[in-house]
């Protein structure tokens, strides 16, 4: 589905916005330009009075005119198309910007600085982002102040080698990439609209209305045990390290018995298991666990018929629910400010990367799933601007309609804008005149809506957004000494062990005298109070360590020593990840991203990191 404007390249670049009754389930809430005032101009996104079909902005000063509003009864999928008149642009190269449906329409200015959820404790869940100069322009690598050391905090990560000078587009999701929504707002809307529909829409007990929603207790990587009522965190192996039944932890014994002890090992995936892979899905999740606490201690006031499986399975259509009736988008659209945080950077990024011969693309998760099929051959159309009318196109390319004799363009004059609805990848490879797949770099924070889709269907090179990053390498470079420490402990637990093996082995097998062996014994008990000590001591330290991180569930990345399964699929399927998509403003958009080497575990201790 696409949206295509034919403007020559102004600043900012022009970004199409559409929202439509299709609601997607993780990526519910989109900023939405209504309809065109010369506000705009200024880089603000103005909140129409009253909900519409669908709405188009392009964000560009120069622009003097705006097209009618539209508010047709269609459901509106669309694209935005423009050729850039830049001679330097290396290679033949369109622009396209690419948007499906969403719920919202939405103020988003780029004039301050912005808050950013991170991991952690309840009282360091944020860091500060975006512009704190007092007004001044944001610094890009392309400024004269660009080109310095980057904050570890704001870096780009490599998986894959990644050259940008290969790159003919670059591609962008809204929730969670180029719009940041405040979790501990936004969540918590969508958190008390799920109550409520729960409870006036699906029968559950009115005492549900007096829970109160911690949006600190759910990371991303969570996997929701939907039949036994259980939240697990697991390694990239899939093993359970750290599991709960609603809030309360398993034991070691349960964990092991439940999910250890199976000669073929789980998948822990749909429609058993639910994956917690989107920042979307945490209040879902944290809902989730109220109620399995509430069925166990009430289960008589729970829905006759409502297991756990069902339970999560209400929760998921209270949340649709919410959705569809446009319940956060208007809280949302009466607040913006409260509910979506603020870039000052994204903006000139843009530019660059406009500046720098690359087109740009938007698109939305409600188009993407069938939009992202090669195979998809869905028709494209043409909206008529003034009417709201669909008329026919061959691919992109004006047809004459009904009754007319002569193709028709929607729009006249040198800045016409077109709108499609309709259409897939396959379009948007022919408007960007795409040749090769990995031309694209797409840029989202959904491992399977975004990125596993977009790499493994299409090719493109990915880059993955996790906002909960910036405090993750905060922490590991504050705790970088304790961790150091704990590899010692580590280490000096496994040196004690083969000593204690060794004078075990000895009094066993060994030929001494009774003497020798009072000795051997002595020191056999000494070195098991040693073990017990150290071993004490590393476990104390690596909880606490653990808790820093967060809580409950620890390092994002980590399960104790192994990568998480949320860090597996961060390596499999993202090229490249960081913490906020205006990370690339900080970055030539020429660059060559290299990965750093692997290792081995042989390799590890020989070569000095």
């Amino acid at each position: 589905m696409f949206l295509a404007p034919t403007l020559p390249l102004q600043f900012p670049n022009p970004i199409a916005i559409g929202i439509s009754p299709n609601i997607p389930e993780s990526d519910s809430l989109s900023l939405t330009p209504h309809p065109l005032p010369k506000c705009l101009f200024k880089s603000i996104m103005r909140i129409p009075k009253k909900p519409a079909s669908f709405c188009l902005a392009l964000f560009s000063p120069d622009l003097s005119t705006s097209p009618s509003s539209l508010s047709p009864p269609f459901r509106f999928t669309s694209a935005i198309l423009r050729k850039s008149d830049r001679s330097r642009s290396p290679g033949k190269r369109k622009g396209i910007h690419t948007v499906g449906s969403s719920p919202l329409h939405a103020s988003y200015s780029m004039e301050k600085g912005y808050e950013t959820a991170v991991g952690g404790d309840n009282s360091s869940r944020f860091s500060h982002m975006g512009s704190s100069d007092g007004g001044q322009q944001p610094c890009v690598w392309s400024s004269p102040q660009g080109g310095c050391k980057i904050d570890i905090r704001k870096q780009i990560f490599c998986n894959r080698s990644l050259n940008m000078k290969s790159i003919l587009a670059v591609g962008f999701d809204m929730d969670y990439t180029l719009a940041q929504y405040k979790p501990e707002t936004f969540e918590s809307l969508a958190y008390d609209g799920t109550i409520r529909k729960l409870v006036y829409d699906l029968g559950y007990p009115r005492e549900l209305l007096d829970w109160s929603f911690d949006w600190t207790y759910m990371v991303r990587g969570l996997v929701l045990d939907k039949k036994r009522g259980n939240i697990l965190k697991m390694d990239r192996h899939k093993y359970v390290k750290v599991a709960y039944h609603g809030f309360k932890e398993l034991s070691k014994e349960d964990k092991v018995g439940t999910y250890g002890n199976t000669l073929i090992r789980d998948s822990f995936d749909e429609p058993d298991y639910a994956l917690i892979d989107t920042l979307f899905s945490l209040a879902e999740a944290y809902l989730f666990a109220q109620l399995v606490d509430f069925k166990d201690k009430n289960l008589e006031k729970i829905p006759k018929g409502a297991d756990y499986s069902v339970m999560y399975k209400d929760v998921r259509a209270a949340v649709d629910l919410c959705h569809r009736d446009g319940t956060l988008k208007q809280m949302v659209a009466k607040d913006p400010k409260r509910y979506i945080n603020e870039d000052t950077t994204i903006v000139p990024m843009l530019k660059m990367l406009r500046d720098s011969g690359r087109a740009t693309f938007l698109v939305t998760n409600s188009a993407k799933p069938s939009f992202f099929h090669e195979g998809n051959r869905a028709n494209l159309f043409e909206v008529d601007h003034e009417s709201g009318m669909l008329l026919n196109t061959d691919n992109g390319s004006p047809m004459a309609q009904v009754g007319s004799s002569s193709p028709r363009l929607s729009l006249k004059g040198v800045k016409a804008c077109r709108v499609f609805q309709g259409g897939s990848v396959g379009h948007l490879h022919k408007l960007l005149s795409i040749e090769s797949s990995s031309q694209v770099l797409y840029v989202g924070d959904h491992i399977y809506g975004d990125i596993l889709r977009s790499k493994k269907v299409l090719g493109w090179r990915t880059m993955l957004v996790v906002p909960e990053l910036e405090r993750e390498v905060e922490l590991l470079w504050e705790l970088r000494d304790t961790r150091k420490q704990l590899r010692k402990l580590r280490n000096e637990r496994d040196l004690i062990e083969d000593k204690i093996h060794h004078l075990k082995w000895s009094l066993k097998f060994e030929d001494t005298s009774a003497d020798e062996k009072q000795k051997l014994s002595s020191e056999y008990n000494a070195l098991e109070s040693e073990r017990d000590r150290v071993r004490i001591t590393h476990q104390d330290a690596q909880r606490e360590c653990h808790k820093m991180f967060h809580k409950i569930w620890g390092q994002l990345m980590k399960t104790g020593y192994q990568n998480s399964r949320f860090a597996h699929q961060v390596e499999r399927f993202a090229c490249l990840y960081t913490s906020q998509v205006s990370n690339l403003s900080l970055y030539s958009p020429d660059k060559y991203y290299r990965p750093s080497e692997d290792y081995m575990p042989h390799e590890f201790d020989i070569i000095p990191l």
